[in-house]
């Protein structure tokens, strides 16, 4: 006889009058005057069980359940008494009268409550695996499973295949940190883990393969938020022949049948901006378009105010000035407190912000003497004028001021933005719209300055490829140079990105000279994918798409640790295993491998 012949959240009606064969875990137990109510769950949902005293031994059997005992249960089943069905469960319209309960293994007391939702993370952590037995986190789970599956089918159904690449590869020291391996057999040599498949994907183009994906693991070892993971999971993606817009259409066309799928959601078609217009108006690359505020451009308009904080950083090479006007922010009533004010000139300053300078439009009519604020009395009529006019300010709004070096000023005056479109003060007053916000943001630069080390660097990785006709400004005006790279926004996040590649070698090697790499660094670092290119390389480009990412969207989690089965914290730890850990002396002699203790504190 089969131990199970239906999962218990799938009993319904429709079984009515049959008996059933069950197996799960014991949610809760309860005595209602000497008839027993089990309720019992399995990934499926819940059932409810009925043990009466007519049965003696089965009776008995429930009286010593507890919770989390895993136990076996047969019987009928039948209607649930008028006016205790349950509209929330798939079985909410029958319970199961016990026939025979089988514990088959007991549990000690669990350390909390599955449906206590006040846990702290630590606590999840450190007991995942009653963590996951959660209904939140199991409909998570499952969820991941169906965006995969989903993805699979329609990659499957457009021609590509899924190859593996290694998890053992050479370091390429570019961008995040490398988490290395050391090899035994070869002395004083390492491995690196992918931070992606990214070089083995082009040559698999090469290799006349055409259409390649994988959902594979790649491992960065770097500085930890509520989004990133040292290991995290992409649906990553390589085609060879077709256009940065053709590879825009296909996988746009994949993720809006992904959500339709899995989570009966329209994502709409999504709209395309460039790189410049999102930072412009904005001040991100990944624009949250839910959040109904935008800056307005100030620079040129503060050249000349005596003002330093202003007219200093519009002069400023690279300098920038910024309104952010507030509707209804300044009001008398219902607006924003000066606690407000101050709470978020304190969080502006994570953004290297020197402070938040303010503007409350109280009567423009009156004048300057209609505007509240330290600083009014510092700009001229003329500056105070252009700002009510180019922010279109009315009376009772409040303008935020950004004044630095662009990217304080984007970084800081952008994340303002969105926080205070999220606020309860954003969303009471029409400043957030509450939908699905897609986005393509296209046209990024090829290069960034890096300042530290007075070079130029590569935007996405140095194998992107430069937009037609842009390839002699890589010598001559690399800041203007732009790249045929593309990024997937959703609601604010980065939920993937891609580009198309450099096939030909007199465009690598330009991209090379920009970035200040030696043709002999070059083949050190890449010489694998240099050669494969010489032999007939095709027109390729791809995307990768965050698993995690997506799946914290679609299921609304805070966090991709709620969508990852076994996460590591923001320290790079595994409270569950405990891990990482000490290793023993006789495996790192065998890896050559000595610890060089820290030095005691003088």
């Amino acid at each position: 006889m089969a131990m199970r012949s239906h999962y218990c959240g799938l009993v319904t009606e429709a079984l009515m009058g049959e008996t059933v064969t069950l197996c799960g875990w014991v949610n809760r137990r309860r005595d209602h005057g000497g008839v027993i109510f089990v309720d019992l769950r399995d990934r499926e949902g819940y059932v409810q069980v009925v043990c009466d005293p007519d049965r003696a031994t089965t009776f008995a059997a429930a009286e010593g359940l507890r919770n989390e005992f895993c136990v076996q249960v047969k019987g009928l089943v039948r209607a649930r008494p008028e006016g205790t069905t349950n509209d929330g469960l798939k079985s909410g319209k029958i319970e199961v009268l016990a026939h025979e309960l089988k514990v088959l293994n007991p549990s000690v007391t669990p350390p909390f409550l599955l449906d206590d939702d006040n846990l702290s993370e630590t606590t999840r952590l450190t007991h995942r695996v009653l963590d996951l037995r959660r209904p939140a986190m199991q409909k998570n789970m499952m969820t991941r499973y169906k965006v995969t599956m989903e993805a699979r089918k329609f990659l499957d159904a457009n021609g590509f295949i899924d190859i593996e690449t290694p998890m053992l590869g050479k370091s390429t020291p570019e961008g995040a940190r490398d988490y290395l391996v050391p090899s035994r057999v070869h002395d004083g040599a390492f491995y690196a883990l992918p931070q992606s498949p990214q070089l083995y994907k082009q040559m698999l183009m090469v290799s006349g393969y055409d259409r390649y994906y994988q959902i594979v693991k790649c491992f960065r070892d770097e500085d930890l938020r509520a989004d990133r993971q040292p290991e995290f999971t992409q649906i990553d993606i390589e085609t060879s022949f077709l256009t940065e817009d053709e590879i825009r259409d296909m996988f746009e066309g994949m993720i809006r049948n992904v959500f339709r799928n899995v989570a009966d959601i329209d994502l709409g078609v999504f709209p395309v901006m460039s790189y410049g217009d999102a930072m412009f108006k904005y001040g991100s690359d990944k624009p949250d378009l839910r959040v109904k505020l935008e800056f307005t451009e100030l620079t040129e308009v503060m050249k000349r105010v005596e003002f330093k904080v202003f007219s200093g950083a519009a002069n400023m090479v690279g300098g920038r000035v910024v309104a952010l006007r507030v509707p209804g922010g300044g009001a008398a009533e219902g607006g924003l407190s000066r606690g407000d004010i101050d709470g978020y000139t304190e969080f502006v300053k994570i953004y290297g912000a020197k402070g938040l300078a303010y503007i409350k439009v109280n009567d423009w009519s009156l004048g300057r003497e209609g505007l509240q604020s330290p600083i009014v009395k510092n700009l001229d009529d003329n500056a105070l004028g252009e700002i009510i006019a180019r922010t279109g300010a009315r009376n009772g709004d409040l303008i935020f001021f950004g004044a630095d070096k662009e990217k304080v000023v984007n970084d800081a005056i952008g994340a303002l933005r969105v926080k205070i479109g999220h606020s309860p003060f954003g969303r009471k007053n029409g400043l957030f719209e509450d939908r699905w916000a897609p986005l393509w943001v296209v046209d990024f630069p090829m290069f960034e300055f890096d300042e530290d080390n007075q070079r130029w660097s590569a935007v996405h990785h140095p194998f992107t490829s430069p937009k037609d006709g842009h390839e002699d400004l890589m010598d001559t005006a690399p800041e203007k140079c732009l790249a045929k790279a593309y990024d997937m926004v959703l609601n604010g996040i980065e939920m993937g990105g891609g580009s198309v590649r450099i096939h030909r070698e007199e465009v690598q090697s330009k991209v090379f000279r920009a970035l200040k790499i030696s043709a002999e660094d070059a083949q050190l670092k890449f010489g694998y994918l240099l050669d494969a290119l010489q032999y007939g390389a095709p027109p390729h480009g791809g995307i990768a798409i965050g698993l995690d990412r997506l799946v914290m969207l679609m299921t609304g989690a805070e966090s991709i640790r709620d969508v990852i089965a076994f996460p590591k914290t923001q320290r790079a730890q595994d409270l569950l295993t405990q891990a990482p850990s000490a290793v023993d002396e006789k495996q790192l002699r065998e890896l050559h491998i000595r610890l060089r203790n820290p030095q005691p504190a003088a």
